[in-house]
């Protein structure tokens, strides 16, 4: 699979809990995504799995991911708590497993060989990693043994990570954006609002269409209610050449979660 093969956009669940999770992602199954993101981390895989069941949608059409907490990244843990986190999920796979932090029990040489392992094993599909800077994904990318698919990471307009985007692109490693509007402090960018209002569009719409231009990059921007809905519509936006360069001079390298807090659930 090429990294261009992640559906795009992606759906993220961090902090959708329960029956208003399940309601979440159902609806984002309506709306038209194929992609949906969670993590051992946020406690919310069997809401995930029941909107799995729940949904109109055949599960092969699904691009599933999820990731191994920080504190289970010892060989065998990795093993176990896949395991459980397929048994949450309802299915025998997934599409991608993450590290979800390079902390904790983190070590390279123990942890990624177990991803090779559980890939063997068919419970997922492709490798990732999150959280990783250029130097830590150098490193993975040759220590495994399966191609690597992804690294997610904090990036929005305010945080745009060119280095490491670049980086990734040239090895062949999608960037999955998380936080993709900045926890919607995009609607304050006056930028981006200015784009908006020509457009008669959001400024979220506005920061995810960015998204989408950019080449290897696939946003997880979280939603519910209508915010789903107008999620998915900006990929009908198409920005033009000086829009696209007002929206890359908004880089602030400002960061929304705190890189050695890897507790904080995103």
């Amino acid at each position: 699979m090429s990294p261009t093969d992640i559906p795009q956009p992606g759906f993220g669940t961090s902090g959708h809990k329960g029956d208003a999770c399940t309601d979440a992602v159902v609806t984002a199954f309506e709306t038209g995504y194929r992609h949906v993101d969670t993590a051992q981390m946020y406690d919310n895989e069997r809401a995930v799995g029941r909107a799995l069941e729940q949904a109109d949608v055949d599960r092969d059409d699904v691009f599933l991911a999820t990731k191994v907490h920080p504190s289970n990244l010892a060989h065998e843990d990795v093993i176990e708590t896949t395991e459980e986190s397929l048994e949450r999920l309802g299915v025998e796979y997934v599409d991608l497993l993450y590290v979800h932090w390079p902390t904790d029990a983190y070590d390279p040489e123990e942890t990624l060989p177990a991803l090779d392992e559980v890939r063997d094993r068919g419970w997922t599909r492709h490798v990732g990693v999150s959280n990783f800077t250029i130097g830590l994904l150098d490193e993975a990318v040759e220590i495994l043994e399966s191609p690597l698919l992804a690294n997610q990471v904090e990036l929005h307009p305010r945080l745009q990570q060119d280095d490491l985007v670049s980086f990734s692109r040239e090895h062949d490693v999608q960037t999955v954006a998380y936080c993709p509007i900045a926890k919607a402090e995009v609607n304050e960018i006056d930028a981006l609002r200015e784009i908006a209002d020509a457009r008669d569009a959001t400024p979220v719409q506005i920061a995810l269409a960015w998204h989408y231009e950019r080449d290897g990059v696939v946003p997880i921007p979280k939603g519910t209610g209508e915010h789903v809905r107008e999620n998915h519509e900006a990929l009908e936006i198409d920005l033009s050449e000086d829009e696209l360069e007002r929206i890359d001079a908004l880089d602030r390298g400002e960061r929304l979660v705190d890189p050695d807090d890897a507790a904080w659930n995103r």
